[in-house]
């Protein structure tokens, strides 16, 4: 369905040392190819005594533009690599980068190819993977007595609770997927003898870890 992708949920970075070279791994997410450009030349300035940055941007929900580059590594050891990788994870709308600082031990292609693969896989770790995913937020309203055996049940929902308030009743508010709607609502009018009472709220795609 539109919206139903897998991006990053924040901005973040990781770094590890292979004889001697340092290399840093960003991730971002972006909604634009505008924004990807914009990440990149912030990390550029940031590391303009760095060795390489290498990059590789994934812009579009179905894929659209996908650009990387190996900032004068040698052909096919640095952005192609890391490029992989995004398409192996599946995300979109992000930017990677991974600086190298040299560490003067020559690494060769396959130790390259390794260490920019490594970069960029755990810039996504830092970053974390999430699917965005249309789901529905509700309301529920509980009664007292089936507060227990409701907030019980909903642990192994595929369900999260963003808030919940004690009034009259007992009143959650559940984020849900639309997929699993019916799913969820069903069993908790069968679990409280539709004693609890729901309403609708708004509709939105939400960042759900990746499973």
């Amino acid at each position: 369905m539109p919206g139903d992708y897998k991006t990053l949920k924040q901005s973040a970075h990781d770094e590890f040392i292979v004889n001697k070279s340092r290399f840093i791994g960003y991730a971002c997410p972006c909604q634009t190819e505008e924004e990807a450009l914009a990440f990149l030349k912030s990390i550029r300035e940031k590391h303009r005594d760095a060795t390489h940055n290498c990059y590789a941007y994934v812009i579009g929900e179905n894929a659209g533009i996908m650009r990387y580059n190996d900032d004068g590594e040698p052909g096919g050891t640095a952005g192609m690599p890391m490029m992989e990788v995004l398409k192996a994870r599946g995300v979109v709308n992000c930017c990677v980068v991974v600086t190298r600082y040299f560490g003067g031990i020559l690494l060769g292609a396959g130790g390259l190819v390794r260490a920019y693969t490594k970069g960029c896989a755990i810039a996504l770790d830092a970053a974390q993977v999430v699917r965005m995913q249309l789901s529905q937020r509700i309301l529920l309203d509980v009664p007292y007595p089936l507060w227990d055996k409701v907030s019980y049940a909903m642990k192994s929902l595929p369900l999260l609770i963003e808030d919940t308030s004690f009034g009259a009743s007992v009143e959650a508010t559940v984020l849900i997927r639309v997929n699993d709607l019916e799913e969820v609502t069903a069993k908790l009018t069968a679990l409280t003898d539709a004693k609890a009472e729901w309403l609708e709220l708004d509709e939105l795609h939400y960042p759900w870890p990746e499973e």
